[in-house]
């Protein structure tokens, strides 16, 4: 199957389920409460590690950066890390939309913070941006695999350039 089929297969039922419930709140899918559930309280202050244990399968699976963390123990090890190198991390939700099955769930989203070290930069404490854009499997009624794709190119472009002291 070709690259272009499978984005189609994937991302058409994507689209189609968004265009479906466009401004009807009453249609929202476990999938999209289970997500904004999830980025509130798991990248949002106050953090709360333990509804990743609620949310989110035993296996659970994230995929960035073409890596794979495996298990909730090992995802919850990997947002510590991540959270560390950004002071007062928010992340806020600009788009969600679901499949027309409730099997995945797209989120289009903004980090904001103030550097501590993220990308093996120096932690100088500047204001930091980057956006992304997560798929998310649900399965069972919880949130089982998400591949994520940052700007992280972008991100360390500009902490390469010289800061205010």
């Amino acid at each position: 199957m070709h690259r272009r089929d499978v984005l189609t297969t994937l991302l058409l039922p994507v689209a189609a389920g968004a265009c479906d419930r466009a401004g009807d709140a009453s249609h929202e899918s476990p999938g999209i409460r289970l997500l904004t559930e999830f980025w509130a309280r798991v990248y949002n202050p106050p953090q709360d590690l333990d509804t990743i244990d609620r949310l989110c399968t035993e296996d659970f699976i994230l995929t960035t950066a073409g890596t794979d963390v495996v298990g909730r123990a090992a995802f919850k090890n990997w947002v510590r890390s991540f959270s560390a190198k950004i002071r007062d991390l928010r992340l806020t939700s600009r788009d969600m939309f679901s499949s027309a099955d409730g099997t995945r769930v797209v989120s289009r989203w903004v980090v904001t913070g103030f550097n501590q070290g993220i990308l093996n930069t120096p932690a100088d404490d500047r204001p930091i941006e980057f956006t992304g854009i997560a798929v998310w499997e649900v399965r069972d009624g919880k949130l089982a695999h998400n591949w994520v794709e940052r700007s992280a190119h972008e991100l360390a472009q500009r902490l390469a350039q010289p800061g205010p002291m």
